[in-house]
């Protein structure tokens, strides 16, 4: 896997990028001028960032993701993580038949759904989970492989299913370890 490196970043016309970023030279990224991408995040191969998109610090979007944020955004706070081929969605079609879909429509004849998707802060995504519009998964849940998420969550959670249902309560020691880790790399710079 090869990296852009910063003039590449530059080129294609971020509306912000943070320090030490990497995202693969075989990712898609589309209006990049609504796309952030705070310190130390990295975006793997396969992947597709569209939309209005805040990506925190320290979050790391594996390969054959799709972040399509739309006009209504998606964001991901700090120390998130999408294990492969997550999804999440901030608009969507009607797919009951009331109306015609897909892009090539003309908005008149549709009933789309367009709705902020956000991750809080240590939310870890399992591989090939789904996330619907209008969620906000809540600090510190983590949501099993192959979930789909059409409602929020509560916090500190643990998710699977489809659709999602809480199973336990997740530890919250990361959040000693993210004290240290930060002290420590405050310390290093």
């Amino acid at each position: 896997m090869a990296y852009l490196n910063s003039v590449e970043l530059q080129a294609l016309g971020f509306k912000r990028v943070g320090k030490d970023v990497k995202i693969s030279d075989k990712a898609s990224i589309y209006n990049a001028e609504s796309i952030e991408v705070g310190d130390y995040s990295r975006i793997d191969d396969f992947c597709v960032i569209s939309g209005n998109v805040v990506i925190g610090r320290y979050n790391h979007i594996t390969p054959m993701c799709l972040i399509a944020g739309g006009e209504p955004g998606v964001i991901l706070e700090d120390f998130c993580t999408l294990a492969y081929g997550v999804k999440i969605f901030a608009q969507s079609d009607d797919y009951s038949g009331e109306t015609l879909t897909n892009s090539l429509i003309p908005k008149k004849f549709k009933n789309e759904k367009f709705d902020a998707v956000q991750l809080k802060k240590h939310v870890i995504v399992g591989a090939n989970s789904v996330i619907f519009p209008g969620v906000t998964v809540q600090e510190g849940c983590s949501i099993g492989a192959m979930t789909l998420i059409t409602k929020s969550t509560d916090a500190w959670g643990i998710y699977v299913g489809a659709p999602a249902r809480r199973i336990k309560e997740r530890k919250r020691d990361l959040l000693m370890l993210e004290k240290i880790f930060v002290s420590e790399t405050d310390l290093q710079s």
